[in-house]
């Protein structure tokens, strides 16, 4: 064997033993040290560091049943394979995540498969009814686009789709998509929590009832110890005395956070105190408030009615937190409609429905976790809010009425009749206005220079002139949280439900999400505002150039191959055409 082959060979070896040592290495280095690289623009396939948080303290399994399975259309097949992708990811960083996928149609005995879905939606996961066709054929197809969640012998369901409103099927996918790692996250919290946090519901100034909010309560209650609470101006209702030792102690709230819900009677100025006071301990309120009273009662029996300032004595306090609710009604084209008797045929009575101004359909546009990719929201007698000067305060509006809307001052006359006429779009083009509103920051007393010294400096009080670093957020609509009542039955609807169009609006999700912003310490809610971009083809281009692009998709290949082939042959016969190479020995 010559020295050059050799050389060769001995090189070659030793370039395969180091290749050897440096795979072992990695591999080792590999077993101690976990990473993982995400080369996506937008971190499409990275969890928040809050998430791999809580999964790592995961100390039971949490088991995932996906129904979101089987034979199905392509947009939901992506989600499906979105959302095992996402549980995997989760499982790279706890051990105790585990799931299965499950088709809940594929039993061919049509009794059993409907009791499937019976037993499905009974466990609280809503159906997606869609019609496709195969081969030509129509045919319906039900699915179910969620999870049923288990850990520590409690079970949640989780929907996968989120459903909304004016957006065309990609949005919602995407949107679907987008928000995943949340709502898979907020599961494993809600689940993995040993106490939750209690929240309070105030009661005594004609709120929402407990029919009236009774959906808000079960709401709520998976996720907190939820209380309905009266003041009457007790220090103890809001907070308790703890003692640090023999000389000192300290008032502490009771609640994480306080619900305010469509109060209807001015608050007693030693009932605003207590508020206000929770508010410089650090508390969190969402208030839901009527600037102006109106009533559809007064409607159905005389078509009309006024709609009149209501005063509820706090004023001072939202000024000096840094808003204000103005005594006026937001009248909006994208709108809610209603029924509307309009004649009757033997003993039957006809009704139209008609868009009702006073009710804006609300579309979230906001880039914030609290609406980001919520579905539209419905309100009734809705007014704008204004932000105003507040130091240490910082303000975020989180939803506006349409760009067509306008609104009109208290007292005004609410009239049936004005469905009857033909909006003039002239008019309605002042919007869009601010209707609800995130305040977050240090807080300054609305009672600063109005409490008498000896009572502020009474130990007794712990009266604060600033909070504590919190938040609070204010919708100027107090039926934002209020559900309706099944005609026939009379039991309680969904939050956010409406009965006379049948469609399922984002108000529970909203409720929810402002709750878990202003309550959540572990930073889950900020997965919220993950965005991740739809890159889509222009149908417009797709529709105008197809011929183009189909014939450039045939023909370029074939030319290029062609070329290629010419190019060489051309190349082969220069080279060899010319005079002949003297050959070495």
């Amino acid at each position: 064997m010559s020295d050059k082959k050799r050389n060769i060979r001995k090189s070659n070896i030793t370039g395969l033993i180091l290749g050897v040592v440096v795979i072992v290495l990695v591999n080792i280095i590999a077993s101690f040290v976990f990473t993982r690289f995400d080369l996506t623009a937008e971190k499409r396939y990275s969890i928040s560091p809050a998430t791999k948080k809580l999964l790592k303290k995961l100390d039971d399994v949490v088991l995932f049943k996906v129904y979101l399975y089987g034979d199905l259309p392509p947009g939901f097949q992506r989600l499906s394979n979105e959302t095992k992708e996402m549980l995997d990811e989760f499982r790279a960083y706890s051990n105790n995540i585990q799931y299965e996928f499950i088709d809940p149609s594929e039993n061919p005995n049509a009794k059993d498969r409907n009791d499937a879905y019976a037993l499905l939606a009974e466990r609280g996961l809503q159906p997606t009814d869609l019609r496709v066709k195969k081969k030509g054929e129509s045919s319906q197809l039900i699915i179910f686009p969620g999870a049923l969640v288990s850990c520590h012998g409690r079970e949640i369901p989780v929907q996968l789709l989120m459903i909304q409103l004016q957006q065309d099927p990609n949005t919602t996918l995407n949107n679907s998509i987008q928000n995943l790692e949340y709502n898979l996250a907020s599961a494993i919290q809600n689940l993995s929590v040993a106490v939750k946090p209690r929240i309070a519901i105030i009661e005594g100034q004609g709120e929402l009832n407990q029919l009236e909010s009774i959906d808000l309560q079960n709401s709520l209650s998976e996720f907190y110890n939820v209380d309905r609470i009266t003041l009457n101006g007790k220090i103890n209702s809001l907070s308790v005395r703890l003692k640090h030792d023999s000389m000192h102690d300290d008032l502490v709230n009771k609640y994480r956070a306080l619900i305010i819900a469509k109060p209807q009677q001015p608050f007693a100025e030693r009932d605003k105190f207590l508020i206000d006071q929770f508010v410089m301990r650090g508390g969190k309120i969402l208030w839901m408030v009527d600037p102006v009273f109106a009533s559809m009662d007064s409607l159905q029996k005389y078509n009309t009615t006024m709609g009149i300032p209501n005063d509820l004595n706090l004023e001072d306090l939202f000024f000096s937190y840094g808003v204000r609710l103005n005594s006026r009604l937001v009248q909006d084209l994208n709108a809610l409609p209603i029924p509307v008797k309009t004649g009757q045929i033997g003993n039957q009575p006809q009704f139209e429905y008609f868009k009702w101004y006073f009710f804006p359909v609300l579309i979230p546009t906001i880039h914030h976790p609290i609406v980001n990719g919520l579905n539209a929201i419905k309100t009734e007698f809705i007014s704008p809010v204004d932000t105003v000067t507040a130091a240490g305060v910082r303000k975020t509006i989180l939803l506006e009425s349409s760009p067509y809307s306008r609104s009109v001052n208290a007292p005004v006359l609410i009239d049936l009749r004005i469905l009857q006429e033909q909006p003039d779009a002239g008019m309605f083009s002042k919007g869009p206005y601010p209707v609800a509103v995130l305040l977050e920051g240090v807080f300054t007393s609305a009672f600063l220079f109005r409490i008498p010294p000896e009572l502020a400096d009474n130990p007794a009080l712990g009266f604060k002139t600033k909070s504590k670093p919190t938040k609070m957020i204010v919708f100027a609509d107090g039926d934002i949280a209020r559900n309706q009542f099944s005609f026939k039955e009379g039991y309680p609807l969904p939050m956010g439900y409406d009965q006379y169009t049948r469609q399922t609006f984002g108000n529970r999700e909203l409720v929810l999400n402002a709750m878990n912003f202003l309550c959540d310490d572990s930073g889950i809610i900020t997965v919220r505002s993950r965005e991740l971009k739809l890159r889509m083809l222009d149908s417009a281009k797709v529709t105008n150039q197809r011929f183009f692009w189909q014939l450039l998709n045939i023909i370029f290949p074939i030319v290029l191959i062609a070329g290629l082939g010419l190019g060489k042959y051309f190349y082969r016969k220069r080279v060899w055409s010319g005079p002949v190479r003297k050959q070495n020995p």
